[in-house]
């Protein structure tokens, strides 16, 4: 058998190959949501990202967009800190957003479905 002209098995050999989908979780961007809720407030800039504390009593998803309040978007959630009743979150920056331009107090706003709700870490009363 000669392979000059190329093996016809295996998935990448013949021309009816067809690419089968699920891309790893990549999750398309529709844009902002139609309403937006208050996430938190911008307490300092830390290594380029902003660090701010929740004002909210849900917990954030991991890479949730975050809005200004007129939906502009800013970045996106990267880090969630602190206990259950004072929880800190990071935000990294989209590209063009400057960290230290906020200031102290500035609000952010997230999603209403990109929230969880405290009771998804009940398990976590036991360690307390």
């Amino acid at each position: 058998m000669s392979s000059r002209g190329g093996f016809r098995g295996g998935r990448g050999g013949g021309s009816n190959f067809v690419p089968r989908g699920g891309g790893g979780g990549y999750q398309q961007s529709y844009g902002p949501p139609a309403t937006v809720l208050e996430m938190g407030k911008f307490v300092h800039a830390c290594e380029g990202e902003l660090v701010c504390e929740s004002i909210n009593t849900k917990i954030p998803y991991f890479n949730a967009p975050i809005y200004l309040e007129n939906k502009t978007a800013i970045g996106k959630v990267d880090e969630i800190l602190g206990p259950l009743n004072q929880v800190y979150f990071t935000i990294k920056p989209q590209e063009g957003i400057v960290a230290t331009s906020f200031k102290s107090g500035d609000k952010f706003y997230i999603g209403g479905d990109k929230l969880l709700p405290l009771e998804k870490y009940d398990a976590l009363k036991v360690f307390k």
